[in-house]
């Protein structure tokens, strides 16, 4: 009987100590790939908002959650390595913050792990990243600014923001699709405005500098610089080449207005934020990307830098100020 006691008390011990220890295993914490097109000090502001937002979702850096980040500092063609790194490292989720090229090798990387696009400037159908927008089809989804769409009211804003606008510099990538197609439209969109629109090719960082030399001895009366990969890694030199310039400039998004950038238009980057947020948590719950609809922004906002306006000698009519979402003082 003794035994028999002793065995059972034994069995109990073992199955306490095995509970225990499985109760102490610690949880698989969930691991982000980031994926961007510029630099770590460009994108700063972008990844760290990302965070806040995760953090509103109950995600915290470091406890719940952990993020291993890749930069493509401009070059483009590092992107398909960098994703391939963050394959082997077998994230849970690559976040692309770029552009069709790093979005197409995130794609080209994986057809399991779940991706997530923050404002891809392109069609991503047409691009054959989804099948379609409500139902994506494969491991992709997220949000599509389609920016090609805003040149157009860009140059708008612009000429009224500027009225003795007459002849636009735009600068351009023509190894990024949305560029090409953005130069595009506001190309057609000139005519109607009266202006004319000049187009100067950078490939690399190394031709800004003649670009910058073509321009000083062309004096246009403005700069229209599209969202890209090499511009955001760039984007404090040629903010400097137009206030040294006295260049009026119009940008794709607030960041580079932050930067000293004269205006942008572009999608809401704080409610983009959130959206990423929101895809991120959903995915990390079950869902599949597949089944999750692929997002346009529903929220634009104009913001205008008067201290760069007042820096090149610039007016900006009353009418443009109370339309701006964000004024920087």
């Amino acid at each position: 009987m003794k035994k028999q006691i002793t065995f059972l008390a034994l069995c109990a011990m073992l199955f306490a100590l095995s509970y225990s220890a499985s109760a102490q295993q610690p949880k698989k914490v969930p691991l982000i790939g980031y994926l961007a097109p510029g630099d770590a000090a460009g994108d700063s502001s972008r990844s760290e908002a990302i965070r806040l937002a995760l953090r509103e979702r109950g995600y915290i850096e470091g406890q719940n959650i952990a993020t291993e980040y890749r930069y493509a500092e401009g070059k483009v063609d590092r992107a398909p390595n960098l994703a391939a790194e963050l394959v082997h490292l077998k994230v849970d989720i690559i976040l692309v913050t770029g552009g069709y090229p790093v979005m197409r090798a995130a794609k080209n990387a994986t057809k399991t792990i779940p991706i997530v696009m923050m404002g891809s400037g392109i069609d991503p159908i047409e691009a054959g990243l989804v099948e379609s927008l409500a139902r994506p089809g494969g491991n992709v989804t997220g949000l599509t600014n389609l920016t090609t769409e805003l040149g157009g009211k860009r140059l708008e804003l612009f000429k009224e923001a500027v009225p003795r606008l007459v002849r636009v510099a735009v600068i351009h990538d023509p190894g990024v699709p949305n560029h090409v197609l953005q130069l595009k439209e506001v190309q057609t969109a000139a005519r109607p405005l009266g202006l004319t629109v000049g187009s100067w090719e950078v490939r690399g960082a190394d031709d800004f500098e003649k670009v910058f030399a073509a321009l000083s001895k062309e004096r246009p009366d403005g700069l229209y610089v599209p969202p890209g990969p090499l511009h955001t890694t760039n984007r404090n030199r040629i903010v400097g080449f137009a206030l040294k310039s006295r260049l009026p400039s119009m940008w794709g998004n607030r960041e580079f207005v932050d930067s000293g950038g004269l205006m942008s238009y572009g999608a809401d980057l704080a409610d983009s934020y959130r959206r990423v947020a929101y895809y991120i948590d959903r995915i990390l719950k079950g869902a599949k990307p597949a089944d999750l609809p692929v997002e346009q922004p529903t929220k634009f906002e104009l913001v205008i830098n008067l201290k760069t306006a007042k820096q090149i000698g610039l007016t900006i009519p009353q009418s443009v100020l109370y339309r701006a979402d964000k004024v920087i003082r």
